[in-house]
């Protein structure tokens, strides 16, 4: 019998073992998922928990629910992946493979920026986990004055929107407390923007300026110097916290890093289009676990599902992989007091604003600010539970169309 070894039940995982199981046949491919925690987190919800709009319970449910039939979970640590000899060393033991799917994810690594371990947790607090996202619901939501900076250290970083849509939010936050007008909000970014594509960059930008949202660019962090309260570039430049919200480095994880796969980040080096590995047979790669330059996302892992069940079909009928994915990404951005914006891109084209899914109709606004754009965000903690991960077929397709945007904005 073949084997068909996926890593990790997150997003991109749970969405090939599901559409993989209803392609081949059971008596002749065993499939199996590795993993070494019980929980699937949503994890778009994380940014919503230290505003007290959702708790880690509604954002948590056990992984095994969205594993179908026929496919075998196994809780185990990764240790050491072999593509020579196509196995996986685990904590709890070994497994062969004939075809992997790379699905491992990545991790926060506030240890790799000196200093920034010195009071972690205290006053330098993050939502890039769900127990640090619950902390810092706890850690301010009594707060009446000071100065909170928002600090990204370095990208890529998983879900690059959420920064702007963090700083948005505290804005909602505050003011809704009554105390906006004690608080200081600063966004502190290694980009030249507060978003890296320049006509989202724009719009995005007026938002942060009429929020009084101040946003210090270009910023390479060298410490944090917690004495002082101060965040410090290699330029010498510093600002001043009294509560800073760190984005550590993205990392992937320590068992790619182990096997000799990854870059210096930890990454798999990948085809941008076949998200097969460059260097490996055998291997796909999906998700957080790319080193492709779009956005760690769920929503580019779904459109990258389809691509990878596709090119592992071709694989095991003897044809070489398509290059199919262009790099599309869907990100919804909540803008605060009930309104969201939407961006859709691509590796060749940057958001552009229209409507979305159907061109004219919508309901959608891309790069629109919208009460619809937001419950389009609200809505999509059920979609992804109830539908994606179950393999239920969505009216979104992998690759991005130019149907309804503004065409005369689109850079080749």
């Amino acid at each position: 019998m073949k084997k068909l070894l996926i890593l990790g039940s997150g997003s991109g995982g749970t969405m090939v073992a599901t559409k993989m199981r209803e392609k081949l046949p059971e008596r002749e491919w065993e499939i199996t998922v590795i993993d070494r925690d019980w929980q699937h987190h949503y994890q778009a919800g994380w940014l919503f928990v230290p505003f007290g709009v959702y708790t880690l319970d509604d954002c948590i449910k056990p992984k095994s629910d969205f594993i179908p039939k026929g496919v075998k979970l196994v809780m185990d640590s990764i240790e050491v992946i072999d593509p020579v000899k196509k196995t996986v060393k685990c904590k709890n033991g070994s497994y062969s493979y004939d075809l992997v799917v790379v699905a491992t994810g990545c991790r926060i690594a506030p240890e790799e920026v000196d200093g920034m371990m010195d009071d972690w947790g205290g006053n330098i607090q993050n939502f890039y986990t769900p127990n640090g996202a619950e902390a810092l619901f706890k850690k301010w939501k009594n707060m009446k004055e000071g100065r909170i900076v928002h600090h990204i250290a370095e990208m890529p970083i998983k879900c690059p929107v959420a920064p702007l849509e963090f700083v948005y939010l505290a804005d909602w936050f505050f003011t809704l407390k009554g105390v906006r007008q004690n608080i200081e909000i600063e966004l502190v970014t290694p980009l030249t923007g507060a978003f890296t594509k320049p006509v989202a960059a724009k719009i995005l930008s007026k938002v942060c300026e009429d929020k009084n949202i101040k946003v210090t660019t270009n910023f390479v962090v060298d410490n944090v110097n917690v004495g002082k309260k101060t965040i410090e570039s290699v330029a010498g430049e510093e600002v001043p916290y009294d509560l800073l919200v760190a984005i550590p480095p993205n990392f992937g994880q320590q068992c790619i890093i182990d096997s000799g796969m990854g870059d210096a980040m930890g990454y798999v080096d990948t085809d941008k289009h076949t998200l097969k590995a460059k260097h490996y047979d055998s291997m796909y790669i999906i998700g957080d676990a790319t080193n492709v330059p779009t956005s760690k996302a769920g929503s580019v892992a779904h459109y990258q599902s389809d691509i990878v069940v596709d090119n592992l079909i071709r694989e095991i009928e003897g044809e070489e992989p398509l290059p199919a994915f262009d790099g599309h990404s869907t990100c919804f951005i909540v803008s605060g007091y009930e309104q969201a914006y939407l961006i859709d891109f691509n590796y060749e084209v940057e958001p552009l604003p229209g409507k979305y899914p159907f061109p004219g109709l919508g309901p959608f606004s891309l790069l629109g600010e919208s009460h619809m754009n937001y419950w389009g965000k609200m809505m999509f903690k059920w979609i992804y539970f109830d539908m994606m991960l179950k393999g239920h077929e969505l009216p979104l397709e992998p690759q991005m169309f130019m149907a309804g945007k503004m065409r005369h904005l689109a850079k080749a």
